[in-house]
């Protein structure tokens, strides 16, 4: 019972970090990112040990990747902000059709022009 305490805190952890860290993102990328992270954390709640494994282990990834490109765009103070990693074809070829079909509407979720998210953000320089 203990080891599952500490499992369950180990991912509420990582989710509210991650949401945290979604903080500093372009708003509309927060709003698709949120949604995406609260959704798949939601799927995953009764997976199996092996894909518990592997999703904390992807999550932590991206968890670690966006940290430092927070950081990093912290210190630059650059108008244009680049977020996220280029997926390497291993990564890719261990995907489900499932996973593939997801990737793919959030790639064109990410791109379009006018995203389904139109949220305001406080313009202070009025």
């Amino acid at each position: 019972m203990a080891s599952s305490s500490a499992h369950v805190s180990k991912v509420r952890s990582l989710y509210k970090r991650i949401l945290l860290l979604h903080r500093f993102l372009p708003i509309d990328l927060r709003a698709l990112g949120d949604q995406y992270v609260k959704d798949e954390f939601r799927r995953h709640k009764q997976a199996s040990p092996e894909e518990a494994t592997g999703f904390m282990r992807e999550w932590e990834d991206y968890k670690d990747t966006i940290q430092t490109q927070v950081l990093e765009s912290a210190g630059d103070r650059v108008k244009t902000l680049n977020f996220g990693a280029d997926l390497s074809d291993a990564k890719f070829k261990e995907f489900q059709d499932e996973q593939i079909g997801q990737l793919y509407e959030l790639m064109l979720e990410s791109t379009k022009p006018n995203r389904q998210f139109d949220i305001q953000q406080d313009n202070p320089e009025k």
